[in-house]
């Protein structure tokens, strides 16, 4: 089988399998979030009821009750919300593999950054998430982090110095995927290292007859308050590698920090709605003037737009270049695909390269041989709607190179 095909198709799934996990992750903390802030006082006179809220779904009433400790009796089929937030750390990491180490050359590297081998690129992108976490958790272990506002303030400058950090050293593809790995990461680890384990302190205690101390539930829930603001812009962040008005901007990493006080601003209106604090409709006027200004920033041109690409060719890009036939499809994607993969598109409407990808010099094409194969050559993908009426014969050559190119490897 095609291995480039199956790599494709292995990328899909693990993606797939990222979102799905992903939308159940969000949903239950989101869900939890508006519970725990919408409970109203209980008459209930049992002891420790804190809160309790009538729901209706699905044809059905139900009856949610919170315990400010516990129950004096615990059940044994207790219900634990975790597996939700391991897979998707889980799955986004396998993609980081994928696509971004076993890609490196293409997607994670960009020699006009910073010209690292794959290994150093590699080994960087690793420490940083082991990094992101132990920082974060030293700092909201702290005299620092005792104040919540304060921390949140400490953090989020912690977050703008990543944002401009990763765009020194990686591509503004792989920077803002960095970005929201990192952030993912701490996400995950408050789960996995803090949440979950003080929880389970509490239930250790409960049964073996013991008083709990309250203190854990109280880590435990300022943890989950910052994953509850750290999600939207987590997304986004997820999401920005399929549009280079995000990446590409010379000032990406500016867009990013814009980009986790939006994700403050919704989560405040949404938070105090469930709370019953009112609707602080002013977080929309400033969610769409932050909107405005990434808008604006986007449209700000790099220094030098019309950069050649001249760095030395390496690996499969080298192959890609000395394959028979490379000149034939040089000619076919400069006529065929130039027009829109170029640093200033020609196409009425594209102000920037699709994915960012640019195709514009025989060093550019090499660098992009497995996505022009993919696009061009098995799928008709690309040009959309062929546009540019690509013939049959000139997707043959352009299979015909790739394999050619393959062969050489062996």
């Amino acid at each position: 089988m095609d291995t480039v095909i199956l790599t494709a198709w292995l990328q899909f799934a693990v993606r797939w399998i990222h979102v799905i996990t992903g939308i159940a992750w969000i949903g239950s903390s989101f869900y939890f979030i508006a519970l725990d802030l919408g409970l109203r006082k209980s008459n209930d006179r049992r002891q420790h009821v804190h809160g309790e809220e009538w729901q209706v779904h699905g044809g059905g009433f139900y009856h949610i009750q919170k315990y400010l400790v516990a129950p004096a009796r615990l059940p044994d089929d207790l219900i634990w919300f975790k597996w939700e937030s391991y897979s998707t750390w889980l799955s986004g990491f396998a993609m980081l593999i994928l696509v971004y180490y076993m890609g490196a050359e293409l997607y994670l590297i960009d020699p006009r950054v910073l010209d690292l081998p794959i290994w150093a690129g590699i080994l960087i992108s690793l420490a940083s998430l082991g990094f992101g976490w132990i920082m974060y958790d030293m700092i909201c272990k702290s005299r620092f982090g005792a104040d919540n506002t304060r921390l949140m303030l400490g953090l989020y400058v912690i977050l703008v110095l990543m944002a401009w950090g990763y765009t020194q050293v990686f591509s503004g593809r792989a920077a803002l995927l960095h970005l929201g790995a990192f952030t993912a990461t701490i996400m995950t680890a408050n789960v996995f290292l803090i949440i979950i384990p003080n929880q389970k302190i509490v239930v250790a205690d409960l049964r073996a007859g013991r008083k709990p101390d309250p203190k854990y539930g109280i880590i435990a829930k300022q943890r989950s308050t910052h994953n509850n603001y750290l999600t939207l812009p987590v997304i986004f962040l997820m999401l920005s590698n399929h549009y280079p008005m995000a990446f590409a901007s010379p000032y990406n990493w500016a867009i990013a920090s814009l980009v986790f006080l939006m994700g403050v601003t919704i989560r405040h209106f949404f938070n105090s709605l469930h709370a019953r604090k009112g609707k602080p409709w002013w977080t929309w006027g400033l969610t769409a003037v932050l909107f405005g200004v990434i808008i604006w920033l986007s449209t700000i041109p790099a220094a030098d737009p019309a950069e050649e690409d001249t760095a030395a060719l390496s690996g499969a890009a080298a192959r890609f270049a000395a394959a028979a036939g490379f000149e034939d499809v040089t000619d076919i994607v400069l006529g065929r695909c130039s027009m829109c993969h170029a640093a200033e598109p020609g196409w009425e409407g594209l102000r920037w390269p699709p994915k960012g990808v640019v195709l514009e010099t025989p060093e550019q094409i090499a660098r992009h041989g497995e996505q022009i194969y993919l696009q061009a050559g098995i799928t008709h993908a690309m040009p959309p709607a062929n546009l540019s009426f690509i013939e049959p014969e000139e997707r043959a050559k352009i299979v015909a190179w790739f394999n050619a190119a393959r062969d050489t490897q062996g």
